[in-house]
């Protein structure tokens, strides 16, 4: 498969997405912010000084999904119809489990949005933990899924 982001003289491009037609499409991408068990209570018992932390990182994700082309060069402004983020505190790892969900109809998708959502979230949690606990460590953010456009549905084989 080609880079579709390489013109003829090899540098980078915007792809012209002007004949694709308009679709519904959907993206769902996940990451993990590792932590002291400590932290991770603390994040649970509203023990954080800065405030409730999952509910101001799940506004900063849904903020940081809408300004994605605005910070990757070659991604396209998208028109969200919606984006939503869940938290799942998993105590026997003690990390925080962030997966988004994006939507849109249009000509191109919204896996960079879905992706961007997560780790918008994810480093907002370390922002409003980092007194506590310097050393967390956000990783394995990854697209789970889309849906739409000329690939269909697609799922992650490994999750």
């Amino acid at each position: 498969m080609d880079l579709t982001h390489l013109n003829d003289e090899g540098r980078a491009m915007m792809v012209d997405i002007s004949p694709k037609s308009d679709t519904n499409r959907v993206a769902i991408a996940q990451g993990f912010i590792q932590m002291k068990p400590e932290t991770l209570q603390r994040i649970k018992t509203g023990g954080i000084k800065k405030g409730d932390v999952l509910a101001v990182a799940q506004v900063a994700g849904i903020m940081g999904s809408k300004q994605t082309s605005s910070i990757v060069p070659m991604c396209h402004p998208v028109m969200l119809t919606s984006v939503d983020i869940s938290f799942e505190l998993d105590e026997t790892n003690s990390r925080v489990i962030a997966r988004s969900i994006a939507k849109v109809s249009g000509k191109t998708g919204v896996e960079m949005e879905a992706i961007m959502a997560v780790s918008t979230a994810l480093i907002t949690i370390y922002d409003m933990c980092k007194a506590i606990d310097r050393w967390m460590v956000i990783s394995d953010i990854k697209l789970l899924e889309k849906d739409g456009g000329k690939s269909g549905h697609v799922i992650r084989e490994e999750a």
